[in-house]
């Protein structure tokens, strides 16, 4: 089981030394300019992980422990979280921008990812009531405006899609920007929150159930049930504590510049380079 290490610009021979050391006399092989994959067929200890931890943060590169016989071939589902993960931005945080409430949204939705308000749907509908009233031509504005893909999101979805990986977007926002980048990025699926518009102003509710971890999970394991795959083939990606549960039933779950909550269950964290880095775990077909 390699260790590969990434960072966005190519790797020095004395940084990969710096790392490869602490595995004693394992050798390593390059993969391209900025990836090496230490080979190693023990555990990782905790202990050996809180020093590639450290080191790896000082040296601003990620590391992930793979098993060698992986390859994408194995995976049949790309799950993603959308804010903070395909997107770089909180979208309800900018929604609430626009009526000046954006440090109260904020602050709720940083200790619901933190997992600190354990109970998301009262989470969300807190800070969808506190948008009653706003003009509902604000969502178009933030999409168009403030919306940005995060780094490597489109390298990573052509090359998944290339490889006839399906595609879910599933999203405890909402759907008028999940449909969108839908249409965009030509993905297989999505599901998200409706906000109720009632003549063109936000009501302050959501319609229907809402999607937090439970139902997050529910649609990764129906959308693999329907494609007659396990979850066990399914990569899932996510930054928040709502992400756990689906990232839990995937069988490679990646954290993506998440919350330390669920960079501590996921399999594999990324911190520094894009989510292009996913291409980067497996050798190249």
């Amino acid at each position: 089981m390699p260790v590969i290490l990434q960072s966005p610009s190519p790797l020095s021979t004395g940084d990969i030394e710096s790392v490869r050391s602490l595995f004693g006399s394992a050798t390593y092989e390059m993969r391209a300019p900025n990836v090496a994959a230490i080979e190693w067929v023990h555990e990782l200890p905790s202990e050996l992980r809180v020093q590639l931890d450290a080191i790896c943060a000082h040296l601003k590169m990620d590391y992930a422990w793979i098993p060698d016989e992986w390859t994408f071939g194995d995976f049949r589902v790309l799950a993603m979280d959308m804010d903070s993960t395909l997107i770089t931005i909180e979208c309800i945080d900018e929604i609430a921008d626009f009526c000046g409430l954006k440090p109260q949204v904020a602050a709720i939705t940083e200790a619901s990812m933190r997992g600190e308000i354990k109970d998301f749907n009262e989470s969300l509908t807190r800070r969808v009531e506190l948008l009653k009233g706003l003009d509902a031509s604000v969502l178009e504005r933030v999409y168009a405006e403030r919306l940005q893909l995060s780094l490597g999101a489109e390298k990573m979805l052509k090359a998944v899609q290339a490889l006839g990986i399906r595609t879910l977007l599933v999203s405890g926002g909402f759907e008028f920007f999940t449909s969108r980048l839908q249409e965009r990025l030509g993905l297989d699926r999505t599901r998200a929150n409706t906000l109720e518009i009632v003549d063109g102003k936000l009501t302050g509710r959501v319609l229907g159930e809402i999607v937090n971890a439970d139902v997050k999970a529910q649609t990764l394991k129906g959308f693999c049930q329907e494609l007659g795959v396990s979850p066990h083939n399914a990569i899932a990606m996510g930054d928040g504590s709502n992400d756990l549960k689906m990232m839990g039933v995937a069988g490679l779950s990646v954290a993506f510049r998440a919350k330390p909550i669920v960079q501590a269950q996921a399999d594999v964290a990324f911190n520094v380079v894009g989510l292009d880095g996913l291409l980067n775990l497996f050798p190249q077909q």
